[in-house]
């Protein structure tokens, strides 16, 4: 007799309530041969604190929700090889591999192995704070942010890369993402789209006082520090993957780099990360000049 494959449903309580989507996918994992078991509330750990991780043997985690949900279901995986696979039920989705109304054919391909691997880039933090000789350490999949912790004033940072000091200013915070994370909050603050094969984390100030404040890309083997100076108007506050959080004092240091370990996402499809940014984002890949010249070849060939 066969060991019985062990599978993890990651999901939110109000998917659970709300429908019937969730028992449906546990149904038919079961179906397809697996032991399921839920998580649908994970509450963010403490920063710098043991995370939760899945039993070991489980051999996928299949997420289903939003990108959101796919951040929390990576604390239950960081450090182990076990694989995520997503199936969106919230918005844009970008994580994830499958939209709901495929979620059949997800867990058929999953029962059948018929699956690759995508290794993504993870950042590793260290915080050093004011007296302490060890730092607090955390990741982040997306993400970090460090930002003022007195929503009336600025905080001031330097931002050194491998220990040379780029520049100096009053912001209301950084935003520090790998290529992952290039497309979430770092994109809504003006920094540029990464591809998730390049080994890469880039930095993106947030409403910045200052006259060179342009979003910095630095290679995998090199490092941000960001210090918050002594005399800044507010104390910081830092959080990964908008969960797990921890105040900044005036004096501290944030050293972030590339991580030895990286998150295992399944895809499916093979479809190109392009194809997946056109759709996501519904990209208007017809520019104006083009539709004009379009249109205006029409309105002729109605004239003939």
């Amino acid at each position: 007799m066969s060991d019985v494959r062990h599978a993890v449903v990651v999901t939110h309580v109000r998917l659970r309530e709300s429908g019937t989507v969730v028992q449906e996918a546990v149904d038919q994992l079961e179906r397809a041969g697996f032991r399921v078991s839920i998580i649908d509330n994970a509450e963010a750990p403490g920063f710098g604190g043991a995370t939760r991780t899945v039993d070991e043997g489980t051999e996928i985690v299949v997420v289903l929700g939003g990108d959101g949900t796919i951040l929390r279901a990576a604390e239950l995986v960081h450090c182990t090889q076990v694989p995520i696979l997503g199936v969106n039920l919230g918005h844009v989705g970008f994580l994830a591999e499958f939209e709901s109304f495929q979620m059949g054919d997800a867990i058929r391909r999953v029962a059948d192995h018929d699956y690759s691997i995508d290794e993504r880039m993870v950042a590793h933090v260290d915080v050093w704070l004011p007296g302490q000789e060890r730092p607090l350490s955390d990741w982040a999949l997306n993400d970090i942010t460090v930002e003022r912790a007195d929503r009336g004033k600025m905080v001031e940072l330097s931002i050194r890369v491998d220990d040379v000091e780029m520049s100096s200013f009053g912001c209301d915070g950084v935003i520090v993402s790998t290529p992952t994370g290039s497309t979430a909050y770092a994109f809504s603050a003006g920094g540029p789209i990464m591809w998730p094969n390049v080994k890469a984390l880039q930095l993106v100030p947030l409403a910045a006082h200052a006259l060179f404040a342009r979003p910095l890309v630095i290679g995998s083997g090199s490092t941000f520090t960001l210090d918050i100076l002594d005399d800044s108007s507010s104390a910081g506050w830092i959080c990964c993957d908008g969960r797990r959080q921890c105040a900044l004092p005036k004096g501290a240091r944030v050293v972030i780099r590339e991580s030895k370990s990286t998150l295992r996402l399944a895809r499916l499809s093979g479809v190109p990360f392009t194809n997946r940014l056109v759709t996501k984002f519904d990209l208007p890949v017809v520019g104006w000049r083009e539709h004009a010249r379009a249109e205006a070849g029409r309105g002729r060939q109605n004239g003939q």
